[in-house]
C-alpha cells in the first residue's frame, strides 16, 4: 500500500483559517445557512457567498463541510445516539471517511465543526487510499473506543472502488483477530448506500449518510469534546 507521511496542515492553513478567517467565516456561514434554509441550490448559495466574501477554493470547501439548512440541521439532530446508548449495540462505520478523520485528527491537520456538530476535514480519497503514519494509532483508537464502551459488533464498510481498499480491509481484519474484536470488513460498489440501507446506528460524519440513516454517533465529536483528544479545530460562534 503507498504510503504518505501524514494528512497535516497545508502550508498556508494558519492564514486561510486563522483569526481574522474566523470572522469572515462567521457571517459567511450564516448567510450559506439563511440560504440554504431557503432552498437555494448548495452550488448557487456557495458561489454566491464565495464571490461576496472573496474566498479561496480551499475556504469555500471548509464552509461548504460547515454549513446545513434549518431542515437538515433538524433532521441530523433527531437522529443522534448519545454514548450511553452505546453498550451492546452493534455500529457501522463508514470505512474510510472515519478512518481518515481519524488519521487528520491525529496529524494536527485542521478539523472544521459543522453546524450539525460533525466534525470534518478537507482529506479526500480521489480513488486511491494511502496509508499515512497515523493509520496504526487510528485503528488502536477505534479498538480501544470498542473495548472500552463495550460496543456489540462492529461493521466497516469501505468503498471497493477505491484502490488499497482490499489491504486495509486486510489489515484491519488481521487486527481484530489480534485483539478479539468483533468486527467485520465489507467493500462494497456503493458503499453509502449500503451503509444507510444496514439501517443500524452509523458512525460517519458524511452529511449525505447521517441525514439518510435510521441513528447516527458522532464518533469524533466524542473524541475532542468528551475524551478531550487534543485536536486543531476550527469554528465559529453562531
Amino acid at each position: 500500500m503507498g504510503k504518505q507521511s501524514n494528512r497535516g496542515k497545508e502550508a498556508k492553513d494558519d492564514v486561510l483559517f486563522g483569526s481574522q478567517a474566523r470572522l469572515i467565516f462567521k457571517e459567511a456561514l450564516w448567510d450559506l445557512h439563511y440560504l440554504l434554509s431557503r432552498n437555494y441550490s448548495e452550488k448557487n448559495a456557495l458561489q454566491t457567498v464565495g464571490t461576496r466574501y472573496k474566498l479561496t477554493q480551499r475556504q469555500i470547501r471548509a464552509i461548504q463541510s460547515m454549513a446545513a439548512s434549518e431542515e437538515q440541521l433538524t433532521v441530523v439532530k433527531s437522529k443522534a445516539v448519545s454514548i450511553e446508548n452505546l453498550k451492546g449495540k452493534d455500529l457501522v462505520l463508514d470505512g474510510f471517511n472515519v478512518l481518515i478523520l481519524l488519521e487528520s485528527l491525529f496529524s494536527n491537520a485542521y478539523l472544521f465543526k459543522g453546524l450539525d456538530g460533525c466534525y470534518r476535514d478537507l482529506s479526500s480519497v480521489h480513488g486511491t487510499y494511502k496509508k499515512v503514519s497515523q493509520t496504526s494509532q487510528a485503528l488502536d483508537c477505534v479498538a480501544g473506543f470498542y473495548k472500552k464502551h463495550e460496543i456489540g459488533n462492529i461493521i466497516w464498510i469501505f468503498d471497493k472502488p477505491v484502490s488499497n481498499s482490499g489491504r486495509i480491509k486486510k489489515m484491519i481484519e488481521e487486527l481484530a483477530v489480534k485483539e478479539n474484536l468483533n468486527w467485520c470488513v465489507i467493500l462494497e460498489n456503493n458503499a453509502d448506500q449500503s451503509i444507510i440501507d444496514l439501517q443500524k446506528i452509523t458512525v460517519s460524519s458524511d452529511a449525505f449518510i447521517i441525514r439518510n440513516c435510521s441513528q447516527w454517533f458522532n464518533f469524533i465529536g466524542h473524541l475532542i469534546e468528551d475524551e478531550k483528544i487534543p485536536a486543531t479545530v476550527f469554528e465559529v460562534d453562531f
